[in-house]
């Protein structure tokens, strides 16, 4: 099993989760973060540090949002690692509660 970065994450892209991953498993695009699978190694440590509550485990993906299992995977394997926490975008808090943003994601 692995984790995967969820909807909320879009636009607002927090990277506390980045800071506690013992592997370095975060994936950054212009807009999101993803989990590379391969990388992952189930610890949960990023979970709690997600302010969106953006991140599950793969068997507990909402079932609307299922679809992200699979973009986390195909992202994952073009997008550079990050390593190291960043300062969220200025308006990440304006964007926390914002649902349906799939179409904002930024490849």
């Amino acid at each position: 099993m692995t984790y995967v970065v969820t909807e909320s994450c879009i636009k607002c892209k927090y990277t506390d989760c980045v800071d506690v991953c013992p592997v370095d498993c975060f994936r950054e695009g212009p807009n999101f973060l993803v989990i590379d699978p391969e990388e992952c190694i189930d610890c949960t440590l990023c979970v709690a540090e997600c302010p969106v509550e953006a991140i599950f485990a793969e068997d507990d993906v909402p079932t609307e949002q299922q679809h992200f299992t699979a973009l986390n995977a195909e992202l994952s394997k073009t997008w550079q690692s990050i390593i190291e926490k960043k300062d969220a975008p200025h308006d990440a808090d304006d964007w926390a509660k914002v649902k349906d943003k799939l179409d904002m994601l930024e490849r």
